[in-house]
């Protein structure tokens, strides 16, 4: 029987430390193993089960290529239920840059593509912004 709460299940794919630093370089564009290893200092073993864990799940997707005189390999795609976990780490993000900052401030910034600085937030169903107090997870039906 599965789980009827999605964050249950989604945890099940996202619920590892290594998973979110994965989606991340992978945001920032990195997509072939020895670069994921290099940016995050990952053992090989553990970002083969995290890659793993992430293609089976639909969040990427392997692509082959080949250099000259190389072996085919795989580059790792996000898809767009990867883009989607845009919005998880943005909101991962301003929690730590307000509830555990780092003594040099933001690593990041958040901004659109037209430079402005962005929030992470609820919006209701006519675009506008609720206040995190007004917030209630209410039963389903």
């Amino acid at each position: 029987m599965g789980n009827t709460c999605s964050i249950a299940r989604s945890l099940e794919v996202l619920g590892e430390k290594w998973t979110f630093l994965v989606i991340r370089d992978a945001l920032a564009g990195v997509t072939r193993f020895a670069d994921f290893r290099a940016s995050l200092g990952i053992a090989p073993d553990i970002l083969t089960s995290r890659l793993g864990t992430l293609v089976a799940a639909g969040v990427l997707e392997k692509v082959p290529y080949q250099e000259p005189g190389s072996r085919q390999r795989h580059e790792y795609h996000l898809t767009a239920a990867g883009q989607d976990l845009r919005v998880v780490l943005g909101a991962l993000q301003q929690w730590g840059d307000t509830h555990r900052p780092g003594d040099e401030g933001p690593a990041v910034v958040r901004r659109s593509t037209g430079g402005r600085p962005l929030a992470v937030a609820f919006v209701d169903d006519r675009d506008r912004p609720v206040p995190l107090d007004d917030v209630r997870f209410e039963p389903a039906g």
